[in-house]
């Protein structure tokens, strides 16, 4: 099934003020064109600079995740961006008019509440992922820090946290379908321990905060001159325990909202990598620095696969979506002239098919007898025929109509091809079908390399005794 990039229907703003700073901010999400990524603008600055949201630019995880590129900063964007994946936006421009975003309720649930009247609208561009093959991990060992990703169908998160301490305890919360997001992760807030918040009020920092924006688990037993702090820190009259061991005027949305909120945290961060993935993670006390550091080394093997062939990939155990009996039901072509052995993958614009290479082939007999190589030629003919099972799936009735070739453009041979090799075709439309024009890209892999390619046009046409 293909799945197609995402962006919003319509520019929406939300208001609100920074945690750390204080400062009253607009922040605005626009709609992007396919392939553009999520994007942060200063708008109150000279020139409004841009800000890609790429692991690359991330320069501080202090108190949050925070970008910069120069002058340019904008801080705590994780819950922004878990608000973007959470909602399977994929390009976006985000506006905002100061150095921090709003902290609102503490959540992603405002953005993504956002996001909803904005509304989504699907481009004509193919979604890409980077999908997990085999485990990646990562420690902060003596943070005791762990990440790992591991092959899954879906993006599903996992998370474990437990700081040692009492009140909090060991908590655990996971995600395995993004649909749930909203519902599941959104509305869980960041939280602080006691200790930490007499720190940052010690520094001047959280000047944005109140009772309704963060947990506050109290992790020691507070002073008299403590409650004096925070009754001045947090304008209240009053403040006093509650008997789950956190500050009062908040009551908890889950028994693990600490967990959720740093599952919420990882899937913003993680957001840095630049590519949507299909896989499992499992986060162990993750924090800001494990995330963005882990975002740094998905991107980096993001990096090195984009520079390689993209090959399909062929399990010989998977049963095909058609076998060479099939293929003939759809394909006028017979040996010695069919070249398909089977087809194992195919969406709307893409096929993807299989044949052996054995020394049995006729052309072997006259082509290179001493030194047997498969024609080129043939290479491009079984991509043909690959390609107008695709091309054929898009009419009725496919036994009542043959594709011909039009034209043949950009042909490469990069690599030999000789008995004992399985070649993989992969065609892709170039573009739409239209009055039964075809248009594709045809790509031939023997194991992770490359060994033809081509540009084909061809016209679907119906038989003449139909």
């Amino acid at each position: 099934m293909t799945v197609y990039q995402n962006t919003i229907a319509k520019e929406v703003s939300i208001n609100g003020v920074g945690l750390h700073t204080g400062a009253n901010v607009t922040l605005t999400f626009k709609p992007a064109e396919a392939n553009y990524g999520f994007v942060f603008k200063r708008t109150d600055l000279d020139g409004q600079p841009e800000i890609k949201a790429l692991a690359k630019y991330v320069v501080s995880t202090a108190r949050g995740t925070t970008l910069a590129i120069g002058d340019a900063v904008v801080n705590t964007v994780e819950h922004v961006l878990a608000a973007l994946v959470g909602m399977d936006i994929d390009n976006c421009l985000i506006e905002i008019d100061g150095p921090e975003t709003p902290i609102l309720d503490g959540s992603a649930k405002q953005f993504v509440e956002a996001l909803e009247k904005a509304g989504v609208e699907t481009q004509d561009a193919e979604r890409e992922y980077f999908e997990i093959k085999e485990p990646i991990t990562f420690e902060l060992e003596e943070e005791g820090v762990e990440l790992m990703a591991v092959p899954a169908d879906e993006y599903q998160v996992a998370v474990m946290v437990d700081y040692g301490t009492q009140v909090l305890g060991s908590q655990n919360a996971q995600l395995n379908d993004l649909a749930d997001f909203k519902s599941e992760i959104a509305d869980a807030r960041t939280f602080s321990f006691l200790h930490e918040l007499e720190l940052l009020l010690e520094h001047g920092l959280i000047k944005g905060g109140d009772l309704n924006n963060a947990i506050v688990y109290v992790d020691k037993e507070p002073t008299p001159d403590v409650f004096e702090k925070l009754k001045v820190a947090f304008k209240k009259d009053n403040v006093s325990v509650k008997a789950n061991g956190i500050l009062d005027n908040l009551d908890l949305h889950y028994p693990n909202e600490a967990a959720r909120h740093k599952l919420l945290d990882v899937i913003g961060d993680l957001a840095l990598a630049g590519k949507r993935i299909k896989g499992r993670i499992f986060a162990t006390k993750p924090g800001h620095k494990g995330n963005t550091e882990f975002a740094k080394v998905l991107a980096d093997l993001i990096k090195k696969e984009s520079l390689k062939p993209n090959v399909p990939h062929y399990d010989p155990n998977v049963e095909p979506v058609y076998d060479v009996q099939q293929i003939m039901k759809i394909l006028p072509h017979r040996p010695p002239f069919l070249l398909i052995d089977k087809i194992i993958n195919m969406t709307e614009s893409e096929v993807v098919g299989v044949k052996s290479v054995t020394m049995n082939e006729p052309f072997f007999v006259g082509h290179f007898p001493g030194a047997p190589v498969m024609p080129g030629v043939l290479q491009i003919e079984a991509m043909a025929q690959a390609g107008g099972i695709l091309a054929l799936s898009t009419v009725p009735d496919p036994e009542n109509y043959l594709t011909y070739f039009l034209k043949i453009e950009s042909v490469k041979f990069k690599q030999q091809v000789v008995p004992g090799d399985t070649i993989v075709f992969r065609l892709k439309l170039s573009a739409p079908i239209r009055r039964g024009i075809v248009q594709m890209k045809g790509e031939s892999f023997v194991g992770n390399k490359m060994v033809s390619e081509a540009d084909m046009m061809a016209q679907i046409v119906k038989t003449k005794n139909v």
